[in-house]
């Protein structure tokens, strides 16, 4: 499967939309070079590795007491260090980030995902490498 976004539910745009064409592309132009036998180099890729979900600060009665900050909104995969701010309390205190590496925050403030109790996901950056592959059906 592919999941292009972000874009709001219910909602198709062309953007989005384009991006997942051409992702969906690559993935079948990939098989068809595979398939005739065309060998890929290794290589290293950087990736997004999801470390933990982060719900929004709530009272003893389970209910939310701080917004996304303004300056976290709109910042997917953007780095995230400690003391820079995370939440805003409807009473104007900044909670910070505190943490002891710098992660990349994603699905930030996801209208789908209130329910789920979820403010972002907290990723971190790792490198996977791929040994050269080549079928072997020729």
């Amino acid at each position: 499967g592919v999941e292009v976004g972000p874009q709001p539910q219910g909602v198709v745009r062309a953007d989005i939309l384009d991006k997942m064409r051409k992702i969906v592309k690559h993935g079948l132009d990939f098989v068809q070079l595979f398939n005739e036998g065309r060998e890929f180099p290794p290589c290293t890729i950087e990736v997004f590795k999801i470390m933990e979900k982060v719900d929004y600060p709530r009272n003893k009665n389970d209910e939310v007491i701080a917004i996304i900050h303004p300056k976290l909104q709109d910042q997917d995969w953007q780095p995230l260090d400690n003391g820079d701010p995370l939440f805003l309390t409807l009473d104007g205190e900044v909670i910070a980030y505190k943490g002891d590496c710098t992660v990349y925050p994603t699905f930030i403030n996801e209208a789908a995902y209130y329910e789920k109790k979820q403010a972002f996901v907290k990723t971190v950056k790792i490198k996977l490498t791929a040994k050269h592959i080549r079928s072997s059906v020729l």
